[in-house]
């Protein structure tokens, strides 16, 4: 049985709890946020050092805000504590480093919450793509600007999910990049970009992304040799388009994806890795720092 804390009690972090609540082999020790906003059944603390000090813990789950991830995640580090950090690892890649060298220092278990992994219909275009030549994979996540972002602009808060995305899912590193971004009604960070790559293998990417879009929409759409795939993140549906011929027409199939909350998949993923070590899909600390490096590019 793990002893888990949960830091961090805003809108991802209920999600966490209430996915939480309903695992076996982990019991919740404690809770953590600076403003207690109702009443739970685990003892509540406003201050991490305080909790870390009373409470018996092998790890945490680390969703405050991005710009505190490195001082939270170095504070549980120091107290022997595997932990879970929502994505990006960190602000910047000083931030991530310094984590990473603690973590090595303490020969401890981190790993950072890309949540996309763990949504049943990547996991069902990855299956399809076995053996598949891949040619060109387009990626967008468009929607309204959501008023819980204050401390980050849609590079570090959007665009890292498919950046990780696309290595994921093709197994190849990205080689060159561009990245054109604008801000339109945001005061303080970019609301809207445009991402181009090139990979491994010469397959070329793309993402579409911004806070302008009065709706959301979560796509990936990749080309190869034999079929063009469509894959919707929200719906959880992947299609398949093959067999192209002279007059215009084509097959359809529609693939199996098994639906699951991508959550509820990943926080099972995570208390493998605590019992077992086998990472089982999650992102490392140095996966996140790659996503760091190419959205924070200024080429």
């Amino acid at each position: 049985m793990k002893k888990i804390a949960l830091i961090g009690l805003g809108s991802m972090g209920k999600n966490h709890y209430r996915v939480l609540k309903g695992l076996s082999g982990i019991q919740i020790k404690a809770l953590c946020d600076i403003v207690q906003e109702r009443d739970y059944e685990e003892p509540f603390y406003t201050d991490v050092d305080e909790m870390l000090k009373n409470e018996d813990l092998d790890a945490a789950l680390i969703v405050v805000p991005t710009f505190l991830h490195k001082e939270v995640a170095i504070k549980c580090l120091n107290h022997g504590l595997d932990i879970f950090i929502e994505k990006p690892v960190a602000s910047n890649i000083q931030d991530a480093l310094a984590i990473q060298n603690k973590a090595e220092e303490k020969n401890l278990k981190v790993c950072v919450g890309y949540i996309e992994r763990f949504n049943p219909v990547v996991e069902a275009l990855k299956h399809e793509l076995i053996d598949r030549d891949i040619y060109s994979i387009g990626i967008t996540r468009v929607g309204p600007f959501p008023p819980r972002i204050a401390d980050v602009g849609i590079l570090t808060d959007l665009a890292v999910h498919d950046i990780d995305l696309i290595r994921f899912i093709t197994g190849c590193e990205i080689v060159e990049k561009s990245i054109f971004k604008s801000q339109k009604i945001n005061f303080h960070h970019e609301d809207n970009a445009i991402l181009s790559f090139k990979l491994e293998d010469e397959i070329v990417a793309s993402i579409t992304t911004n806070w302008l879009t009065p709706f959301r929409k979560r796509k990936i759409e990749v080309a190869t040799k034999k079929g063009y795939f469509e894959a919707d993140l929200m719906g959880q549906d992947l299609v398949e388009y093959s067999e192209y011929k002279t007059n215009n027409s084509y097959v359809i199939r529609n693939c199996f994806v098994k639906k699951e909350e991508p959550l509820l998949r990943e926080l099972k993923a995570f208390l493998r890795y605590l019992k077992t070590g086998e990472r089982s899909g999650l992102s490392s600390i140095q996966d996140s720092i790659v996503t760091l490096e190419i959205s924070s590019y200024r080429g």
